[in-house]
């Protein structure tokens, strides 16, 4: 999403110039001439950063204007600037909410690297308030800010207003039983248990015995009649977790169950007709194990009504700071302790990595940081050190400095879609060096 800047200056020609620079760096910018003009575009029009001069005509100056915006919109970042600076004003205005105080003239490379750094807070400040929304609100722990997860909770709505058979698919670790427990949460069934099952972890030996009930006495150790989990998922849902290791004499009766509706415990020949809804969920690629020969493709053809796959978290960088920040915050609490969040640096480390063990690895990263942490705040020292190594299968090394060259320079930032702070992260520079080569070797950004 673009970042939309306001400048507030009573002097036209800096307005129009300040303007052009920011454009000109990708910014979408409103203008106003005083304090009255701009609390009317900020009425109307969601802002990101306000850049505004101290000394304006009028009756409100810009620091009266830095009081009224963290009053009504505290989400908004404030930069004020002024050709008349003193350390004591500079100090009130960090204390009053202000991001950062600049003096004039102007430096355009600082300026620049100013709202960006601000335009970045606001937009975390944003995903942090909408976690904490959708946590409040029931949403557990999906963190939905990415446009892909949004598109995959919308149709977990979606879904969740039918009974069809849901084949969820992903990586490990990006959480699909989540998703499948807020399928069940926004159904009509949402009053029946959730009964969930791994696959891959319960032997093949009990496995028909747990699912579909015994009576007592069909085999040794069957001590008393016991009813399987598909009885105790009636009129809720049953989750089959790793489908794909379910043994073939096991694929046959869930096809059978499938197709009829009733289960037979073993040892008895009645049937019970149960109404669960069954979902399910895989790491592998189902169409490769059925043409291995280890899937039944009518079965999978049965599970396969609807398919819903869930993106790796390394495609949805923009989920990686409030899933860091609930992580964080549910870790450091349940361990009592009073930490405030990530370092900037430690942010763009988390959001440029890679994240192949997905959103477990990420939650294993944080905890990792929490047991090493020494202050209030989780920085980059604290953070595993594969955390600073390129992707598996990638010959760049983490830079520094004059170290980066234009090829190295160029590949991060098309790797990351143009995003200074995650190419930066990912070369082990500061975005400051970052702007200094970009200037040096002569690249637009």
């Amino acid at each position: 999403m673009t970042t939309k800047v306001l400048l507030v200056d009573d002097q036209q020609n800096v307005r129009l110039s300040t303007a052009i620079l920011l454009e000109q760096d990708g910014y979408v910018v409103h203008q106003a001439a005083d304090a009255e003009q701009a609390t009317s575009v900020l009425g109307r029009t969601d802002i990101d950063v306000v850049l505004t001069d101290v000394r304006m005509d009028g009756a409100a100056s810009g620091r009266v204007l830095l009081d009224t915006i963290k009053a009504r919109w505290p989400d908004i970042e404030v930069v004020l600037i002024t050709a008349f600076a003193t350390i004591d004003d500079a100090v009130d205005a960090i204390k009053a909410g202000a991001y950062d105080y600049l003096t004039k003239p102007l430096d355009q490379a600082r300026l620049l690297i100013t709202v960006q750094r601000a335009a970045e807070r606001a937009t975390l400040a944003r995903e942090v308030k909408h976690l904490r929304t959708q946590i409040d609100a029931g949403g557990g722990e999906i963190i939905a800010v990415s446009r892909q997860m949004q598109q995959v909770m919308r149709v977990v709505a979606q879904l969740a207003q039918t009974d069809s058979t849901v084949l969820i698919t992903g990586e490990s670790g990006t959480g699909k039983e989540l998703i499948a427990r807020a399928l069940h949460a926004q159904s009509h069934r949402r009053a029946g248990k959730f009964v969930p099952v791994n696959c891959g972890a319960m032997p093949e030996s009990i496995m028909e015995s747990e699912l579909f009930g015994h009576r007592k006495g069909s085999f040794t150790g069957a001590v008393s009649d016991r009813k399987g989990l598909l009885e105790e998922a009636h009129r809720g849902i049953l989750f089959l977790d790793e489908i794909g290791d379910m043994p073939p004499a096991m694929q046959v009766r869930l096809l059978r169950f499938l197709q009829g509706g009733e289960v037979r415990r073993i040892g008895e020949t009645q049937e019970r007709r149960v109404d669960v809804r069954v979902v399910v969920a895989t790491h592998r690629s189902l169409e490769a194990e059925v043409a291995a020969g280890r899937f039944r493709d009518d079965l999978y053809y049965r599970l396969n009504v609807v398919g819903l796959k869930i993106p790796p978290l390394r495609e949805r960088p923009d989920d990686v700071p409030p899933l860091a920040e609930y992580i964080m915050r549910r870790r450091a609490a349940r361990h009592r302790q009073p930490i405030k969040g990530f370092s900037p640096g430690a942010m763009g480390l988390l959001t440029a990595y890679h994240w192949p063990g997905n959103v477990r690895e990420l939650e294993n990263a944080i905890e990792r940081a929490l047991n090493l942490v020494s202050h209030d705040v989780i920085s980059e020292a604290d953070l595993p050190a594969a955390l600073t190594l390129p992707p598996v299968g990638t010959s760049a090394q983490p830079a520094r400095g004059s170290d980066v060259d234009r090829a190295q320079l160029l590949e991060a930032l098309n790797r990351y879609r143009w995003n200074h702070r995650r190419a930066a992260a990912s070369l082990g520079i500061s975005r400051t060096t970052l702007w200094r080569k970009l200037r040096e070797l002569q690249i637009q950004a």
